[in-house]
């Protein structure tokens, strides 16, 4: 069959609007007519090629659409189902067993290694194998095939647009703090970036009513959005030492600290921002897979501190998409206010958009 997809052909390259041949679905996979795919930060970094995957590709990791045909061995969702997309996952290695499937075993490959795990492809252009398979999904295209651990059925009224970023970059945010960090109420929690995963972060604090909130971001029309979603403080790291700021606001430092740009410089100052039994939290995606945090260990042994990764916000999806659904509906997740939207014949406007502080969370709508 045919469907329009936005192509990479190349790393750096722009995307190309282009019509490709996708196969059917197996057995035990489903096919998603996509009515709209938010873009992350984690599209751009395997857009640069750092990450040594293959092209041409066809990228797209927070799908949401309506289930167009499902393989004969698939029960979770049916035909006319409205659903979203999100990571994918093993579901028999011991973290998977463990309800735990942002740590699963085989999470880079079947994430990111743009191919099926036994090596092949659904997309083509002519003879030309594209890569695909992107989070089990490369949803920037008007169809898209996944698999039942990583698709979650919502209701039929469901606005997919609005709900499309809930796939990742929410719900990596959101539940950073509420289940990754475990943030408890009265605790002070410090984040690092104010995008999209930053601010969904913002919003978890408040939910789990964290106090003092403080956000440290460049731009200042992101903080000024960040204060107004919850934070309490916010502060611009070309002022002054943030470590200095952060401590003139707590001064026995931060319980929780999360990063959530994955930019090297803005990092390493944390490790001096945490107070005794801090916890900070790793969740930006750098763009060089060597990147390191130098931790002074003395000072961490006599303090208590702990730094961990974060995948997804330790997110199970057909527990915690849900969730964040309700809390949607609550009115307590507005991610609305940081959203924009573009029909995907712009995609490259919208990358561009959101490379110059435009746009925050860009949604690409399909027809």
């Amino acid at each position: 069959m045919k469907a329009t997809a936005a192509v990479l052909n190349g790393p750096n390259q722009a995307f190309s609007i282009e019509e490709i041949d996708i196969d059917p679905p197996r057995d035990d996979e489903i096919l998603v007519s996509i009515k709209a795919v938010g873009i992350c930060h984690t599209d751009l970094v395997l857009a640069s090629g750092e990450l040594g995957n293959a092209f041409p590709a066809v990228l797209g990791h927070e799908g949401a659409g309506i289930v167009e045909v499902v393989g004969k061995d698939v029960t979770k969702v049916a035909v006319g189902d409205k659903v979203l997309l999100t990571f994918t996952s093993c579901g028999h290695c011991l973290s998977c067993s463990s309800n735990e499937p942002a740590y699963c075993q085989d999470f880079f490959p079947a994430n990111m290694g743009c191919v099926r795990h036994d090596g092949s492809t659904r997309l083509h252009r002519g003879e030309t194998a594209i890569a695909d398979n992107f989070f089990g999904q490369s949803s920037f295209a008007a169809k898209a095939i996944c698999g039942e651990r990583n698709v979650v059925k919502v209701d039929p009224e469901a606005d997919l647009a609005a709900l499309a970023p809930l796939g990742c970059g929410v719900q990596t945010g959101v539940g950073a703090v509420l289940r990754s960090l475990k943030a408890k109420a009265g605790e002070s929690l410090v984040i690092i970036g104010g995008g999209t995963v930053g601010l969904s972060a913002v919003l978890g604090g408040v939910i789990a009513g964290c106090s003092p909130i403080i956000i440290i971001e460049p731009q200042d029309t992101r903080r000024d959005l960040a204060l107004s979603l919850g934070a309490t403080h916010a502060i611009d790291p070309s002022t002054g030492d943030t470590v200095d700021a952060v401590r003139g606001i707590v001064p026995a430092g931060a319980d929780l600290v999360l990063d959530s740009s994955g930019f090297v410089p803005a990092v390493e100052p944390a490790v001096n921002m945490i107070a005794n039994r801090g916890r900070l939290g790793l969740i930006g995606v750098p763009n060089k897979l060597d990147a390191m945090l130098p931790v002074p260990i003395m000072q961490w042994i006599t303090i208590g501190g702990t730094v961990r990764g974060i995948v997804e916000g330790d997110s199970n999806p057909d527990e915690f998409i849900p969730e964040l659904i309700e809390l949607k509906t609550a009115g307590r997740l507005p991610i609305e206010r940081y959203t924009t939207t573009y029909p995907l014949s712009d995609i490259n406007q919208a990358v561009e958009d959101a490379h110059n502080g435009k746009c925050i969370k860009a949604v690409l709508l399909i027809d």
